[in-house]
C-alpha cells in the first residue's frame, strides 16, 4: 500500500520548473569560526597588561651592587632572606628566560608569579643568565616591584648561582609549605 502525499504531481512539476537551470553549489573548504578570543589569547592580554601596570623601566629599586643579589620587602622578615640563600627553600618551578627580549620575559615573570599563586607555590627559581648582563641587570628591578614577592636571593648552586635567582612569592595567608 502506497502512502499518500500530501504534494501531488502538479506541485512536483511547478517545483522542478521553478528550480529549472539551477546548478548545485559545491561546498567550500573555508570554516567560519566566530571570532571569539581564546582562554589563551585572553590570558596573554592579561599578562601583558599586567606586566606593564608592575614593571617599570624607569624606577631602580635600591638594591645591593656588592656580594649577591638579594631583596626582601619587609626587614623584619630578613630570616626568609638567609633560607633562600641557604637554600632551605626548594624551587617548584623555574623560570628559563635564555634568549628572550626584555619584553618577553617581563611577560614570563609575571606568568611564572601568576602561576605560583595559582598552584600555591611560595618558592620559584628564575634563570636569568649572565650573557650581556641585560636581564640580569632589570629582573631584580622587576621582581623589586612586584607586590607579590617576598625576596629573592641569587641562587645556590645547584639552582643555577649567579646566574639565576629564588623567588618567594607570597600565596596567601599561608606561604610557606
Amino acid at each position: 500500500m502506497k502512502e499518500s502525499s500530501p504534494f501531488d504531481d502538479d506541485d512536483f512539476a511547478l517545483f522542478r520548473q521553478s528550480v529549472a537551470g539551477v546548478k548545485p553549489l559545491h561546498q567550500d573548504s573555508v570554516n567560519h569560526k566566530p571570532s571569539v578570543p581564546t582562554p589563551d589569547k585572553t590570558r596573554a592580554k592579561q599578562t601583558r597588561r599586567l606586566a606593564d601596570h608592575y614593571f617599570s623601566d624607569s624606577y631602580q629599586p635600591a638594591l645591593p651592587t656588592e656580594g649577591p643579589m638579594r631583596f626582601v620587602r619587609d626587614p623584619e622578615q630578613s630570616f626568609e632572606l638567609k633560607r633562600l640563600r641557604r637554600g632551605d627553600h626548594t624551587p617548584e618551578l623555574l623560570l628559563d628566560l635564555h634568549g628572550m627580549t626584555q619584553q618577553e620575559a617581563r611577560h614570563e615573570l609575571i606568568a611564572l608569579i601568576d602561576a605560583c599563586k595559582r598552584q600555591q607555590i611560595p618558592c620559584a627559581s628564575v634563570m636569568h643568565g649572565l650573557g650581556s648582563g641585560v636581564l640580569k641587570a632589570r629582573v631584580p628591578a622587576w621582581l623589586a616591584q612586584h607586590p607579590d614577592v617576598l625576596a629573592f636571593h641569587q641562587a645556590p648552586l645547584e639552582w643555577g648561582g649567579n646566574s639565576a635567582l629564588l623567588i618567594l612569592i607570597s600565596v596567601g595567608e599561608h606561604h610557606r609549605r
